[in-house]
């Protein structure tokens, strides 16, 4: 019969194996972020970040900012796929085998000015990183470098997915038919936003931004002199009358409760001040939290354009623009990682730190990846400083990305991929395919 003092080591060995077995087994997000904080860490993202700022591209003509990120990948040691979508690249971390994981960054600039004054000013005229995708960048970047570091601890493998073209392109419907996503399980997607301080993230479960597509309307008539228009046909009025009643969509046929949006932001039509034009041409946008309503807006849309213009004797034609420009579908977050998404970044920031966002009415791409895939989820990282003076949106000249950010974003999407897979190796079936490219 054992002795007491032996059975007290035996129980105390038994607890100090659990502890080691659960802790290999479980990422440790704190450390994760303390590491994406380390100065050498922090100042490398940094200045991956800033060299894609002085160099943006737009849709599909990221190859200077793909070719960094597979430089990057090469030192570090990550086997990768290119070219996915003309410039995407995706990257693999881990066994090889399944659970797949996916983390995805957005790559491509807007075609704006920039009007911040900084050393590190978009050295390209009318285009700039505007929507904060040059640190989306660097954020995987760093994400990817956890991984890497932990890579023998993996219990699946993470794809990391550099996507092109999110600014109206769909470059992401592109990277799913080209298998970017096949055999992946879950994928994560972030963005900077000016409305939350560092250190503060939020999302929620469910819709968390809006299916959008874009139209454009040419309304004829018949021009004329301004002195004489009872001999014209007028356009202007016509497309006036066009632009009021498409806000009765929203304010008379919407429910209050459903959130939708028709925004006509293009007006074009005559250049003389005693000149009626021949025809007027009308755009925007428009928005809608669930697949019905956009569909049914979409409708409307047209419908009420040519009627209206009908009853001022003028004819409309609609072009919803969507070869060029596809409709994003509604992004959708899966409930089941919406509470993956709280404890861990709970784990590392706090429960003060994490809240419930509203939805908001912009689009974004992702919505592809979560169609596609069986759980996705979008989340927001702050970078707002008040200390900093005024902070400006996204798609503003003005729009400023404050690079304290970037460690929280690189450790909590390595965080999410990596407690992910260790909590569903079991879940996967052992016969999956592995990627070809592994």
């Amino acid at each position: 019969m054992a002795s007491p003092k032996w059975v007290a080591w035996a129980l105390l060995f038994g607890l100090l194996s659990s502890v080691l077995m659960s802790s290999s087994s479980s990422p440790d997000p704190a450390g994760f972020l303390q590491r994406a904080k380390e100065s050498e860490f922090s100042d490398w993202m940094v200045g991956i970040r800033r060299r894609i700022h002085e160099n943006p591209e737009l849709g599909y003509e990221e190859f200077e900012t793909s070719e960094l990120v597979r430089r990057e990948l090469d030192a570090m040691g990550i086997a990768y796929k290119h070219p996915i979508a003309v410039t995407g690249v995706s990257g693999f971390v881990g066994t090889g085998k399944p659970p797949f994981v996916a983390l995805r960054a957005d790559m491509d600039a807007l075609p704006m000015q920039e009007s911040v004054e900084w050393e590190h000013k978009s050295k390209v005229p009318g285009k700039m990183h505007g929507c904060g995708h040059d640190a989306h960048v660097a954020m995987l970047l760093g994400a990817a470098k956890i991984l890497q570091e932990c890579r023998d601890e993996l219990q699946g493998t993470v794809v990391l997915l550099f996507q092109p073209a999110e600014e109206g392109g769909g470059g992401a419907q592109k990277m799913i038919e080209a298998g970017a996503v096949e055999n992946v399980d879950a994928i994560f997607g972030f963005h900077v936003t000016h409305e939350l301080p560092i250190g503060v993230v939020a999302s929620r479960p469910g819709p968390i931004m809006a299916g959008s597509g874009f139209f454009e309307a040419v309304i004829s008539g018949k021009g004329g002199h301004g002195a004489l228009p009872q001999e014209t046909i007028d356009p202007i009025l016509a497309a006036s009358n066009v632009v009021v009643s498409l806000q009765h969509l929203i304010s008379r046929e919407a429910d209050p409760l459903d959130s939708q949006v028709v925004t006509v932001a293009k007006f074009q039509g005559g250049g003389l001040f005693n000149v009626i034009p021949n025809s007027v041409t009308i755009g925007g946008t428009f928005r809608a939290l669930s697949k019905e309503s956009f569909s049914q807006l979409k409708q409307r849309i047209e419908e009420v354009i040519v009627a209206q213009a009908s009853v001022q004797r003028c004819n409309a034609t609609t072009d919803f623009l969507d070869r060029k420009h596809p409709f994003y579908p509604t992004t959708v977050n899966s409930k089941d990682l919406h509470e993956h998404f709280q404890k861990v970044a709970e784990e590392m920031l706090g429960s003060n730190s994490v809240i419930e966002r509203q939805p908001v009415m912009g689009g974004e791409d992702f919505a592809f990846f979560a169609a596609a895939v069986p759980r996705a989820y979008y989340y927001f990282v702050g970078i707002k400083n008040d200390s900093r003076g005024p902070q400006y949106p996204v798609h503003s000249p003005y729009f400023a990305i404050n690079e304290e950010a970037l460690p929280y974003g690189a450790a909590l999407h390595a965080s999410l991929a990596v407690r992910y897979l260790s909590e569903n190796r079991s879940s996967s079936p052992s016969n999956a395919n592995v990627h070809d490219e592994l």
